[in-house]
């Protein structure tokens, strides 16, 4: 017995903590332009080399190279940039918002504007999203009012959910942007059943959904990934691999032995990994998948390498699990200064419109502020009519309901 060989169990274990210095060896990267742009009718079993190299189109002198540069005006590099600089923008006044007592909870997206505007950009309006937590990008393309955003956050008498929802789970049907869930992963099987019935009804409408590394160690990832495969459902399957899930390096998730697009060939599904801090790229990758989706080739997994900057939610400290120098040492940049320093390259921007366009949306987030609080915040009225509680759950109200609520309706006089 004693000289029996004994099993071993791997605990996978971040490169960096705190106090350490960064560091990303762990990543598989390839120069800007290496990697070849297929034809949209490839094999899903024939995409292990997209799923395990990377999609990138900015070199370090931001210019764009390679057969995946997707060659868009400058109108629409410089609306990317607005749509990016706008949500940093939101998301930073949401932060301090919050730290000031004034809503209660708030998740930025610092770092990885370019996952949501991109491709909500290469899509189309009919298109329909599912999006986790971290895709405000997404609203601000599709053009949904930031008052209609900040009084969700406020869960006030103009409140999108009615108070129903933790502040960040915002919907918009008419955008066709779909609910967000706290529990995590469930979008991916939903947006493989729309995409199924969409395919069904014989419209060219596509599905995309997104969620985080870590969320794709949850079933509903694996459920999504099957049903998407053998129905040839036309969706795009986003895994934002921000490196951190909580205080959970990526590695825990599965990313350490192989890359999470890799899984993709395993099921069937075309499988494709791409710079997320490069709009260009995202946007690539995103018209490629849209349109194979569209021409009957079926879903694509695509996993965006970024950087989760900021900390998970204002509930976090990620300086208690990560070196805090890790994102300025973060190997593909900041999605905003790329894309700026490459409109600079083309001639199209300068640093003093770039200034101006900041000022700008300053005053037009702080203007929505304004505007979003005079329905009220969380220690002023006006407030929501707790008789909402009892509406849009059933069609005709059960008699215990009724009851409750003539009850509330006589203790409030």
């Amino acid at each position: 017995m004693a000289n029996r060989p004994r099993t071993r169990l791997h605990v996978p274990q971040p490169p960096a903590r705190p106090g350490d210095r960064a560091d990303f060896s762990y990543l598989k990267l390839q120069p800007a332009g290496a990697q070849p742009r297929p034809d949209v009718k490839v094999s899903a079993l024939a995409t292990p080399p997209l799923a395990t190299g990377l999609v990138r189109v900015l070199d370090d002198e931001h210019r764009a190279v390679g057969e995946w540069h997707p060659h868009l005006e400058p109108e629409v590099l410089q609306a990317g940039l607005r749509h990016m600089l706008l949500t940093r923008i939101f998301d930073e006044r949401m932060q301090r918002t919050q730290r000031q007592g004034r809503i209660s909870f708030y998740m930025r997206s610092l770092g990885e504007e370019a996952v949501s505007v991109a491709q909500a950009m290469a899509l189309r309006p009919g298109d329909m999203l599912f999006p986790s937590y971290r895709n405000q990008g997404l609203y601000m393309v599709r053009g949904r009012p930031l008052v209609d955003l900040m009084c969700q956050l406020l869960s006030n008498t103009r409140d999108m959910c009615k108070g129903r929802q933790l502040p960040v789970m915002y919907h918009w049907r008419k955008g066709n942007i779909f609910s967000i869930s706290g529990n995590l992963a469930t979008q991916f099987p939903q947006a493989v059943g729309w995409a199924m019935a969409a395919a069904i009804k014989g419209e060219d409408h596509v599905a995309s959904t997104w969620i985080g590394e870590g969320s794709s160690a949850e079933g509903d990832f694996h459920a999504g990934m099957v049903f998407a495969e053998v129905y040839q459902a036309p969706v795009l399957l986003n895994i934002v691999n921000n490196q951190w899930a909580i205080s959970t390096f990526q590695g825990t998730a599965g990313g350490e032995k192989s890359t999470f697009a890799a899984r993709g060939p395993g099921y069937g599904v075309a499988g494709i990994r791409v710079d997320g801090n490069d709009f260009l790229a995202v946007h690539a990758v995103t018209q490629w998948a849209a349109e194979r989706a569209r021409k009957g080739g079926g879903p694509t997994l695509i996993e965006h390498v970024t950087y989760r900057a900021s900390a998970h939610s204002t509930s976090d400290d990620p300086s208690r699990y990560r070196p805090k120098d890790e994102y300025e040492r973060w190997p593909l940049g900041d999605p905003v200064q790329r894309l700026k320093m490459h409109l600079i390259a083309l001639g199209k921007w300068s640093e003093d419109r770039h200034a101006a366009l900041a000022r700008e949306l300053e005053e037009e987030v702080a203007a929505a502020w304004r505007e979003a609080t005079q329905h009220g915040t969380l220690t002023e009225g006006p407030r929501l009519d707790p008789d909402l509680m009892f509406e849009d759950v059933f069609k005709e109200m059960p008699q215990h309901l009724l009851r409750q609520r003539e009850q509330l309706r006589a203790e409030r006089g």
